[in-house]
C-alpha cells in the first residue's frame, strides 16, 4: 500500500515495485525499488504528465528534499514527479558491504553487479512506468550519471519518453574509460590551478598536510587510513560551484598543537571522513568505472593506470621540490579498498569488476541519430566531471537535440540554479528558446 504524507506545498507518496534483477530473464530473480512520488499540494488531484528523476553517480539514491527547493519547484508547477532510487542505490535493494554477502562470495557478487549499469536502470524505468502513468510516455531529468542514464534511454526505449533533459551528463558513446581519465586529469589540473590563484596560502597548507601524512598513520575516527593519495582525493570537491571555498575552509586550519606536537585537528579530521567515506554510497566505487565498459577491454583500474601518465599527480615527487600539491577528482582507485572500511570486505569483488571483459554497448548511436524525442542538455563549460568535448561530440549524434553551454554554474547547477536551469532546458526542449 501506498503512503502518502505532507512536506509545506507538497504531497509526497511512498512507492514501491518489483523488477527483474534480469530484464533479459524477467521470470527470473527480482529485486525491489523504491521511488517517492512529488506533486504540489494544490495540484495534487489533478491529471498532470509525468517527470521522472535520474540522480547523478553512480551510486546516489534521489534527492531526500524538504518542500519545493530547487528545480523540484519549477518541476511541480507543471508535473508530477517520481523521485527514484536507482537499483542498488537509497531504499532500492541497497548494494554495499552488509548486502552484498547474502549473493555469495566476490565472484557472485561482481556478476550481481553487472546489473546496475544505465541499460538496467532503464529498462527498471520502462517495467515501472505503466504502473505510474497508464501507459503514457513521461518526461525525463538525467543529472550527471542520470544524464548517461538518459541517453541510454534515447537509445533503447525512446518510445517511452516525451522529452528528454539532461544536466551535465552527456557522455561519450564509444570512449574507453582510459580515454576519459585522460582527458580529465588535465580538467583537474585546470581546476587545482584556479584553486590556488584564488587561495595562494592553500598551496603550502596543503603541502604541509601532505607532508605530515607520509610520514604518519592517520586514521579517521571512522576507521579510514588517511594516506596522502586519500588526502590528494579530497579534490572531488573542486567540481562543485562552492568546492573551491569548502577546500579552502577544510584546509586553513587543519592543525592543532598537542603535548606531543602540531596533528591534525579533530574537527579537519570529522570534515575530511565525511567527505572520503563511501559508507553511504559504495556503489559509486564499485561500479564507477565500470560505466565506460562497452566491449570486451577490461576498465582494469583505468583512472589508477592513467594517472601515472600525469607525474604531477605524484605527491612524492612534488613535496621533494618546490611543486605545489595537485588533488585529484572523480576518480576511483584501487587503494580506496585498502583505506575506506566500507570498502575494505569488497576489494576483491572490485577487482574482478575491474577485469571483466563481457560488457555490452550501453547505447545505440543509430538509433540517436534518427531521435524523435524532443531532448535538451545543459553542458558545462568546463565540467570537471564530464569532458565538454566527449558532451559536444555526442550532442551532434542525438537528432534535434538543442545544447545550452554555460560556464555559468558547475557541474551541480541543477541543485545551485534549478529553476532557472531546468526552465531554460524546457524552452530549448519545446523550441521556445
Amino acid at each position: 500500500m501506498s503512503l502518502s504524507y505532507r512536506q509545506p506545498g507538497v504531497v509526497l507518496t511512498d512507492r514501491r515495485f518489483t523488477v527483474p534483477l534480469d530484464h533479459a530473464n524477467p521470470s527470473g530473480e527480482t529485486i525491489e525499488l523504491y521511488a517517492r512520488e512529488a506533486v504540489a499540494s494544490d495540484k495534487a488531484h489533478q491529471d498532470l504528465p509525468w517527470l521522472v528523476y535520474l540522480q547523478g553517480g553512480p551510486g546516489f539514491g534521489a534527492n531526500r528534499f524538504i518542500g519545493r527547493p530547487a528545480w523540484l519547484g519549477r518541476a511541480l508547477k507543471e508535473y508530477r514527479v517520481l523521485l527514484l532510487d536507482q537499483r542498488g542505490t537509497g531504499a532500492s535493494t541497497p548494494a554495499n558491504r552488509q548486502t552484498l554477502p547474502l549473493r555469495g562470495g566476490p565472484a557472485e557478487q561482481a556478476d550481481y553487479l553487472t546489473h546496475f549499469r544505465a541499460d538496467s536502470i532503464v529498462r527498471d524505468c520502462e517495467t515501472i512506468r505503466p504502473q505510474v502513468t497508464g501507459g503514457a510516455p513521461w518526461a525525463v531529468l538525467g543529472q550527471s550519471f542520470g544524464g548517461f542514464c538518459t541517453v541510454a534511454y534515447l537509445s533503447l526505449a525512446p518510445e517511452g519518453l516525451s522529452t528528454a533533459l539532461i544536466t551535465g551528463g552527456l557522455p561519450s558513446l564509444d570512449a574507453h574509460a582510459d580515454d576519459v581519465y585522460r582527458a580529465a586529469y588535465p580538467r583537474i589540473e585546470r581546476k587545482v590551478a584556479a584553486h590556488y590563484a584564488r587561495y595562494p596560502q592553500d598551496v603550502e597548507r596543503a603541502r604541509r598536510i601532505a607532508d605530515h601524512l607520509l610520514t604518519h598513520d592517520v586514521v579517521l575516527p571512522n576507521g579510514y587510513r588517511l594516506t596522502t593519495e586519500a588526502f590528494q582525493s579530497l579534490g572531488i570537491v573542486l567540481g562543485g560551484g562552492e568546492g573551491s571555498h569548502r577546500l579552502h575552509f577544510l584546509l586553513e586550519d587543519a592543525f592543532v598543537r598537542t603535548p606531543g606536537g602540531h596533528e591534525l585537528s579533530d574537527a579537519f579530521q570529522e570534515q575530511a571522513q565525511s567527505l572520503l567515506s563511501y559508507a553511504g554510497h559504495p556503489l559509486y566505487a564499485l561500479v564507477h568505472e565500470a560505466i565506460y565498459g562497452q566491449d570486451t577491454r577490461p576498465t582494469n583500474w583505468s583512472a589508477e593506470r592513467v594517472r601515472a601518465e600525469f607525474p604531477r599527480f605524484d605527491a612524492a615527487k612534488a613535496l621533494a621540490g618546490d611543486e605545489p600539491l595537485m588533488f585529484t577528482g572523480e576518480s576511483v582507485h584501487p587503494w580506496m579498498f585498502d583505506c575506506d572500511p566500507a570498502l575494505r570486505p569488497l576489494r576483491e569483488t572490485a577487482d574482478l569488476l575491474a577485469a571483466r571483459t563481457d560488457w555490452t554497448p550501453l547505447y545505440d548511436p543509430a538509433r540517436l541519430a534518427a531521435n524523435e524525442v524532443p531532448a535538451a542538455a545543459a553542458v558545462y563549460h568546463d565540467d570537471m566531471y564530464v569532458d565538454t568535448g566527449h558532451a559536444l561530440s555526442t550532442a551532434r549524434t542525438i537528432r534535434g537535440l538543442r545544447t545550452w553551454v554555460t560556464d555559468e554554474f558547475e557541474h551541480d547547477g541543477v541543485r545551485a540554479g534549478g529553476p532557472r536551469v531546468l526552465d531554460r532546458l524546457l524552452a530549448l526542449a519545446r523550441d521556445e528558446a
